[in-house]
């Protein structure tokens, strides 16, 4: 059987980034952006089909651009498209649960950066702190529970799926393929 793991997703030559993943947010019906760029890391949100980056709220953010840009991934519930830079141009993929033969997988629940609260803004997003070093990025999500001084009540984390399939031959299992689900900063129910 001929396993489908993921579709490749066209990038034109000259696509404006912003303007490309709200045309795949939209078809996908995605919520998030997670992008890696040569100047940092850049979280968005999408609100009524347009993407809500966190420099438009926090000036101190890297700028989604293509220039810089290393990385980018756009999720939801029930799929991801991930671009990312080569050396011949930019290449991009969907995962869509739709579309995975198997659709077993195991869950992880990534905890993020981010001890306390440093500031939250209308616009949807909130500046974390973590540590000493005062190392800072604004995750698209309000309402953090609080506890003292402003203290995370639970972590902010990535749920991901790693899908399972087995080797016919010896029967060993292996993750084949991984996606960005969702972002939240709730309690874990075991």
């Amino acid at each position: 059987m001929n396993k489908r793991k993921c579709d490749p997703v066209e990038v034109p030559n000259d696509f404006q980034p912003k303007e490309w993943c709200e045309e795949q947010g939209s078809k996908f019906q995605l919520r998030f952006l997670l992008a890696h760029a040569e100047d940092g890391v850049i979280w968005g949100k999408f609100h009524n089909g347009s993407l809500i980056t966190a420099d438009t709220v926090f000036s101190q953010f890297p700028k989604l651009r293509q220039l810089t840009l290393q990385q980018c991934r756009i999720f939801g519930e029930k799929s991801e498209v991930m671009l990312w830079r080569t050396d011949e141009g930019f290449k991009a993929r969907l995962i869509n649960d739709e579309h995975i033969d198997k659709k077993e997988y195991i869950p992880e629940h990534q905890i993020l950066w981010g001890t306390h609260v440093k500031e939250v803004r209308q616009e949807g997003f909130t500046l974390l702190r973590h540590g000493k070093q005062g190392l800072e990025h604004a995750v698209p999500l309000i309402n953090i529970e609080e506890e003292k001084e402003r203290k995370l009540k639970n972590s902010v984390r990535l749920r991901v799926h790693h899908y399972i399939d087995y080797d016919d031959d010896s029967g060993v299992a292996y993750i084949y393929l991984s996606r960005l689900v969702d972002l939240y900063a709730k309690e874990i129910k075991a």
